[in-house]
């Protein structure tokens, strides 16, 4: 099976898509149970609104491709956990990929695998460890013809900085969004620099491959949608955001705003609208 063929579930004909990630649960993180604390409700509440993707670990996969009919979201499966997003980093750091994961994501009916290439300020035995973790899927996914997204994720000190906070430094995101694109991700999953102006720079220094845009930290309406509004308008082929959603008082409604700006071309100032 070619993996043009998982792709074309993922990107609507547009070659656009939004991926809305509820996969938090995986990573043993109190704080991050924050509006999943009923993962079928919160998925739930996001397949309403008819996202392109959803992306979730095996346990709760399950939920989303357990809804009957031939029209729900694409399923993007999460293969690797990692124990770096406290407020204080463990002894010993890991990023585990779950075994037979393509096996595996082949089993749910996934449109894609999705995996962590991790920096961490003077951790390089957990960037090792990230790359091997990417060429061992990147050579189950040929044999599937399963499409590999890599998620090229800056972090800043946990100390300072309080666990899982990014590093929008574009010269620190840039070599790794390229080393992920030279290692044969199908999609890059990048974060938005400091400067969120400067984002083509990311868009060309992935070659060609479609970037999805990550969300991170929560914010407000109005400034996650003028910041989605100006990514799309750099070449971005999409987002991938979690918290900003299904943290949201009314996540259905969040989605179809997004959706509105990803797929319609909205303005911020319209989809805004869509919010009240």
């Amino acid at each position: 099976m070619s993996a043009q063929y998982r792709l074309n579930r993922l990107f609507a004909a547009d070659g656009k898509c939004f991926d809305v990630a509820i996969d938090h649960g995986f990573f043993n993180e109190p704080s991050f149970l924050s509006g999943i604390e009923d993962v079928s409700q919160a998925i739930a509440k996001v397949v309403a609104a008819m996202p392109d993707a959803v992306q979730l670990p095996p346990g709760s996969a399950r939920i989303l491709q357990a809804i009957p009919g031939p029209r729900k979201p694409a399923l993007v499966l999460r293969t690797d956990t990692a124990n770096i997003y406290g407020k204080e980093l463990p002894s010993v750091l890991a990023s585990e990929l779950l075994e037979d994961a393509v096996e595996m994501a082949v089993r749910l009916d996934a449109a894609a695998v999705v995996v962590n290439l991790l920096l961490l300020p003077n951790q390089p035995g957990l960037h090792r460890d990230c790359i091997r973790n990417v060429a061992r899927l990147r050579a189950r996914c040929d044999e599937f013809g399963m499409p590999l997204m890599v998620e090229p994720l800056v972090m800043q000190e946990n100390s300072t900085a309080g666990g899982y906070m990014v590093d929008g430094d574009l010269q620190k995101i840039l070599p790794l969004v390229r080393q992920a694109a030279e290692l044969g991700a199908d999609i890059i999953k990048a974060d938005p620099c400091d400067d969120v102006s400067e984002y083509h720079r990311v868009i060309e220094i992935a070659g060609g491959l479609p970037v999805l845009v990550r969300g991170g930290g929560r914010a407000t309406n109005e400034e996650i949608l003028r910041r989605t509004e100006a990514l799309m308008r750099q070449g971005a082929s999409g987002i991938v955001y979690g918290r900003n959603v299904i943290q949201h008082p009314q996540p259905t409604q969040m989605t179809s705003a997004l959706m509105g700006i990803v797929h319609d071309g909205l303005s911020a100032t319209e989809a805004l609208q869509l919010l009240d």
